[in-house]
């Protein structure tokens, strides 16, 4: 079977051009002494701009390509900063690199991610990957589909991101490359333990063998990648009465510095056979070993929520903003941290599939796959101050001074803490308010009560299972305007399990402070960025696997970790039915392809329901089922107004599943003596099992004009009706027989009132996109080499919760740009890359690693490369030798969130400097 698959056709006065040539060569050919004509290959960047517009044109659906020329060639140093380049994409960056991706304003959670056309799992709480956990060096290149097809194994209302390894036997030649890269940070390490350089290093392999019916692609990949930060955190701000006025003034900080290693160690395999022209089957393998250390030191001070007190004759106001922008506080104790968090993560994705050709028209397939994914988080928190407890110890004078914008402040203290005399380990302020902690050490009812926590340990984990079957078939047809169907069903069986616990940690020589021994003593960390000078850092880790700790679980008397402890199970069973037509309409060629797609769903949720008796956690396990169905119907339309121009149509119905923690049955249970609202005694809050995917049908409108084999422009307009969308709400909950925990008697009504997330409410989005890659040779043939692409993308949306409040979509920027100015001839290459968005919702980590929203503020990165590909340079030994250096955030763009609607209401601002690399890659 052959797939009719377009080329570059030339337009008409490139036509002509190579009319006129061809006549021309056939007179000189019939000359003695012709010259004949030398062919120009164009590769690097530039081929893979040529292979991702190729993709774009021959797509059956609206798409994005990313096409790298071989293995580790990839425009990018990380796919994610790869894929955000892409009209309409952006990403959201995760201390300092870009990890999760939203697609036409909607978050990760509202797209899928497939790999080699299979759903995957991931490594945080919910479905949104973070792709900082694949290395886009073993990569051979990404589609986005913007508008679904019924054949595609994956569902999201955004849409679907395909990474694809290299098939061996299409390359069809031996290759053996060495990619290595020294990689540096523009701060030095801000931790005397931290470091500032790294490496990357990539080796693949691909060859033929059998008479070029066996293939095989090797690759493996290393890279140990520094990190640094200076961040300003705030508390939050209070009001503060300041001459009969209120302003807004600093209720506290924690600012830090972080130093961090990325190590991931990756391995790919594929193995390809093809032992007649009938039959096809590929084997894919993919490992990855995934370490993210994370070295945080600094001061958390406490000031118009301290201890301290603030005169407001010290306070500088300025009414413009409504901001105390300056203040004292005296008699402030503070909290010196000494932190450590380990994110480590092992992935394993295996596949393999099958074709083969029954008939000359006829095709089966058959496709089997299994992923997981076991996460690991081991993050603690070490306290150092003057004295044990609120109110002992030596206490400070503290003023701050807010930087421009409120993005951070300068303070003014008068105590030395970097003096190891003064400042030494143990709680000094009374934070451990836990009854099983005061019990464990007996001081209930003492001055020592709630002093026991002098740190605190999180451990959540999280395991990721998912298993794929497919089996499908394509037959050629003629049948009125159909010249080819697709059908088939399909099996998912995904579990993902997550486990909360926290510990308090308390010193072994309670309730005495203890002074840093001279082991653990790694000198000093500079707070000069915030003015407080230097602190003490120390080896924390090695004191808590040395004894220095004892640990008590926080789960026996908060509730959290119980409600963050479930288990979701999903049973997905799919049949597609597909036609793909080719017809004229007003004699244009019309082609594309109309769909259904059947989605049952059966789903199930594990957990806890929990309450407290006496201060103490009781729970009883949970298991609840639930299961629902969906009709998706999907149409592309392609006409081909002529050889170069091209209108795309696309209608689809689109479902993204809910969101993991909000669909889990862990819930805390509490009854009340008297009836609520709904005249109900319990009442629930917590994961919601019965929550369904939201919805929408969309539409996508198109233009497209590839007017060379570098270049084309688009305009785009999609339009999205969101239905079933989730919000908080509350619902009923059976709980026929259940007794009241004080009394043993089964109330008069067993109904419950539960509280979460609830379907319900929704509205519409709609934007445009302008895309261009435009090579400048068509200009003048003295400016080969030089090009641009750019997009702009315009989004708005009208969403609403059941109780008509207006809602903003998280992941969505107004306003999305790109911008790439290239120059590659002769072996020399340049690119110069910028991407922008606007401001957005997105998701961080909380407290207890929880996922928080949080409004960030638009950011605008800018990165370079230069580089030399000696394959021109006529060298002997040198022909597959090329150089090149990296700039990554040039600029120093912040990160920065905010705690309220107010842009001085700085949550967090933080800056990581620029990441410059050196490498060169050597193909044999």
């Amino acid at each position: 079977m052959s797939s009719n698959n377009k080329r570059f056709r030339p337009a008409l006065l490139s036509a002509a051009i190579a009319a006129t040539a061809t006549a021309s060569f056939g007179a000189l050919a019939q000359e003695e002494g012709a010259k004949s004509l030398e062919e120009v290959t164009v590769t690097g960047f530039r081929k893979s701009v040529m292979d991702s517009i190729d993709t774009k044109r021959d797509a059956k659906a609206v798409v994005e390509a990313i096409s790298a020329e071989d293995i580790g060639k990839l425009p990018d140093s990380s796919i994610a900063e790869s894929i955000a380049r892409l009209p309409g994409l952006a990403a959201q960056r995760l201390d300092g690199r870009a990890s999760r991706v939203s697609i036409r304003g909607f978050g990760e959670n509202e797209s899928a991610t497939t790999f080699n056309g299979r759903e995957q799992v991931s490594i945080g709480d919910n479905r949104g990957v973070e792709f900082d956990l694949y290395p886009s060096e073993i990569m051979s290149g990404v589609t986005v589909y913007k508008t679904p097809k019924a054949s595609i194994e994956a569902e999201g209302i955004a849409g679907v991101i395909d990474m694809q390894t290299v098939k061996p036997l299409e390359r069809g030649e031996r290759v053996i490359k060495v990619n290595t890269q020294y990689e540096m940070t523009s701060f030095d390490k801000l931790n005397p333990d931290g470091e500032d350089d790294g490496h990357r290093a990539t080796f693949s392999y691909i060859d033929q063998f059998a008479d070029d019916t066996i293939g095989v692609a090797f690759a493996y990949n290393t890279m140990s990648s520094p990190n640094q930060e200076e961040r300003w955190n705030s508390w939050g701000y209070p009001e503060f009465t300041y001459e009969g006025e209120n302003y807004s003034i600093l209720g506290g900080a924690k600012p830090f510095v972080r130093s961090s290693v990325l190590d991931r160690d990756s391995t790919m395999l594929v193995v390809e056979a093809q032992p007649n022209d009938k039959l096809n089957m590929t084997f894919d393998a993919l490992y990855v070993d995934f370490s993210d250390e994370k070295i945080l030191r600094g001061i958390e001070i406490p000031f118009a929520w301290g201890q301290g007190s603030i005169d407001p004759a010290t306070a500088t106001v300025d009414p413009a903003t409504g901001f105390v922008t300056g203040a004292t506080t005296q008699g402030q104790r503070v909290v010196v941290r000494n932190d450590l968090e380990t994110r480590a993560a092992k992935l394993k994705s295996f596949g393999f599939n099958t074709k083969y050709d029954l008939t000359d028209s006829l095709q089966i397939e058959f496709d089997a796959s299994h992923s997981e994914v076991e996460r690991d988080i081991w993050s603690f928190e070490s306290y150092a101050g003057t004295g044990r407890g609120d109110g002992q110890g030596a206490a400070d004078d503290l003023s701050y001074t807010f930087d421009g914008g409120n993005t951070g402040a300068k303070f003014e203290h008068g105590l030395d803490y970097s003096d190891w005399n003064l400042i030494q380990m143990g709680g000094p302020l009374t934070w451990g308010w836990s009854s099983a902690l005061n019990e464990q050490y007996g001081i209930t009812g003492t001055p020592l009560e709630n002093t026991a926590q002098d740190g605190f340990l999180n451990t959540p984990e999280i395991d990721d299972e998912l298993t794929s079957l497919k089996l499908a078939a394509s037959q050629m047809v003629e049948v009125g305007i159909v010249n080819e169907v697709s059908y088939g069903i399909s099996y998912r069986d995904r579990e993902k399990t997550k486990k909360s616990e926290g510990y308090f940690m308390t010193l072994a020589n309670f309730p005495e402070m203890l002074e840093v021994p001279e082991q653990y003593r790694l000198g000093t960390a500079s707070l000069d960025f915030i003015g407080m000078g230097d602190m003490i850092a120390y080896d924390a880790a090695a004191m808590l696997n040395d004894g220095y700790y004892n640990l008590l679980a926080e789960s026996l008397t908060n509730l959290s970790h119980l409600t963050k402890s479930w288990s979701v199970g999903e049973e997905v069973t799919s049949a597609f039915a597909q036609a793909n037509f080719e017809t004229q309409v007003a004699g244009l060629p019309l082609s594309g392809n109309a769909g259904m797609r059947y989605v049952y769903t059966e789903q199930n949720s594990q957990g806890f329901a929990g309450n407290t008796v006496d201060g103490l956690v009781v729970a009883d396990p949970t298991d609840i089922s639930h299961d629902y169905s969906h009709f998706l119907p999907s149409l592309n339309l392609a006409l081909e107004l002529d050889d170069q121009q091209t209108l795309r149509f696309g209608a689809a119905k689109t479902i993204s599943r809910a969101r993991l923690d909000e669909m889990n049955a862990s819930v805390e249970v509490s009854y009340s003596q008297q009836p609520d609202s709904n005249g109900n005694y319990w009442s629930i809050s917590g994961g919601n099992p019965e929550l369904e995917p939201k919805e929408a049908v969309g539409v996508d409108l198109s233009y497209e004009n590839y007017f060379s084999e570098e270049g084309y422009f688009s305009v785009a307009l999609f339009w999205k009706d969101l239905d079933q969308w989730t919000f908080d709400g509350n619902y009923e909950v059976d709980l026929t027989g259940v007794a009241d925990p004080a009394t043993g008697e089964v109330p008069p009504n067993s109904t419950a009132t539960g509280y979460g997330k609830v379907n319900g409410g929704g509205g519409t989005l709609h934007g445009y996109e302008l895309s261009v890659a435009l090579p400048f040779n068509m200009f003048s043939e003295s400016l080969d080499g030089f090009g641009v692409l750019a997009s702009h993308t315009g989004l708005e949306s009208d969403i609403q919760d059941p109780n008509g409040n207006d809602y903003e979509l998280p992941g969505l920027s107004e306003s999305i740009q790109s911008l790439t100015a290239y120059y590659e001839n002769y072996g020399f290459s340049a690119r110069a890359s910028m991407r922008k968005r606007d401001d957005f919702k997105g998701e961080v980590y909380g407290v207890g690693f929880a996922t928080e929203q949080v409004d960030v503020v638009g950011e605008t990165i800018v990165d370079i490369q230069l580089g030399y590909d000696f394959a021109d340079a006529g060298i002997s030994g040198l022909e597959g030798l090329s150089v090149y250096l990296q700039g990554q955030n040039l600029t120093d763009e912040p990160f920065t969130t905010l705690s309220g609607d107010n842009a001085l209401q700085v949550r967090d601002y933080q800056s990581y400097g620029s990441i410059y690399l050196l490498g060169f890659s050597y193909e044999l």
